[in-house]
């Protein structure tokens, strides 16, 4: 597997086959870790960020669960390549910052991503289609296992696994659900849903996590600290409680579809109208009127248009994906006019 494989390949957070996979785009778990006896990746000087990445790496090519797995250094990358990688959810956008002595790896499902000296050493990532963080803890868990057995973790009795951020200190645990609410904010509740979440120690962030935006009704809800519970209580209190949103969700998008169908159908066609007749469209709105598009199609009233088709398109036009198919970089202008090219073909094709 190459990067370049990547570009067609249906990528795990967009399947649409997980459960509650209308409202829940994916589900990821992330476990950071640090080698004992290492400084702290901000901390380390350049010899000893060389000698993490080269021990992270050597211990990663024996084993088993990542044999089919590629491993990208970032200096190696283009700047479109990052973001490409960024735009697909397999990294952060912080690890794009300063790429000396930063990796990659991607398995060949494209399931499990690891960050190499981002903030700590080891960033593990495991992600899965729709409502499943159980399935996506139990993978990462076994890889942390793998792992810590041939390398040595910075570990504290008291405190737990250390991190380079304290509120990453214990389990090391970020768990973080995607979600899909335009009923929640159709409705003005997004405000209160986002008030009881904190107040349960939990946040709701924006489309690529933390310092980021939420466009088109789409949040990211993950715990805050990891210090003082266990990863099974962790888990178990994101679970319950995403579960609370999306039953929230759909008893809302009931309401508005039994109370308003009219203007929530005029919304949808009008917004597959713009997407199927638009010369120019930038980003941000390409990915507002998908979203709606997408409840259209939740909702049995779009029933033109595939659930697969709309997310594929929410990846393809991404400013790096465009760049990427082109095969040459593209100006904001240049990329707004691919961006609508590819949609109004897709939509007309139906695939």
């Amino acid at each position: 597997m190459c990067l370049e494989d990547l570009l067609y390949k249906e990528s795990e957070w967009l399947k649409g086959t997980g459960p509650k996979s209308d409202i829940v785009i994916s589900s990821r778990v992330r476990l950071a870790r640090n080698i004992n006896g290492f400084r702290f990746f901000n901390w380390a000087k350049q010899k000893e960020k060389e000698d993490i990445l080269n021990t992270i790496k050597d211990t990663i090519e024996k084993s088993k669960f990542l044999k089919k797995a590629l491993f990208l250094k970032m200096k190696d990358l283009t700047e479109i390549d990052r973001q490409f990688l960024v735009e697909r959810h397999l990294m952060s956008p912080e690890h794009v910052v300063d790429p000396e002595h930063k990796a990659l790896l991607v398995d060949d499902k494209e399931t499990v991503s690891i960050m190499i000296n981002e903030e700590d050493h080891l960033r593990i990532q495991v992600l899965q289609s729709g409502f499943n963080v159980l399935e996506a803890w139990r993978i990462s868990n076994a890889i942390d296992t793998e792992l810590g057995r041939k390398m040595h973790y910075a570990f504290s009795p008291r405190w737990g696994y250390l991190t380079a951020c304290p509120t990453n200190t214990g389990t090391g645990l970020r768990a973080s659900i995607m979600l899909h609410l335009p009923a929640l904010i159709m409705t003005n509740q997004i405000g209160r849903v986002f008030q009881a979440i904190s107040k349960l120690g939990l946040t709701l962030r924006g489309f690529y996590g933390e310092g980021t935006e939420a466009i088109g009704n789409f949040f990211q809800v993950s715990n805050q600290v990891t210090m003082g519970h266990s990863e099974i209580d962790l888990i178990g209190k994101i679970n319950g409680i995403v579960d609370k949103l999306v039953k929230r969700e759909e008893s809302t998008r009931n309401i508005l579809l039994s109370r308003n169908k009219d203007e929530i159908s005029d919304k949808i066609w009008r917004a597959y109208g713009t997407l199927k007749s638009a010369r120019i469209i930038t980003s941000n709105e390409a990915i507002k009127l998908l979203s709606i598009m997408r409840l259209g199609v939740n909702l049995g009233i779009a029933d033109k248009v595939g659930k697969t088709l709309i997310n594929e398109l929410f990846i393809l036009t991404q400013p790096a994906h465009l760049q990427k198919i082109e095969g040459k970089i593209l100006n904001p202008n240049q990329r707004d006019y691919k961006r609508a090219d590819i949609i109004r073909k897709k939509l007309t094709e139906g695939k």
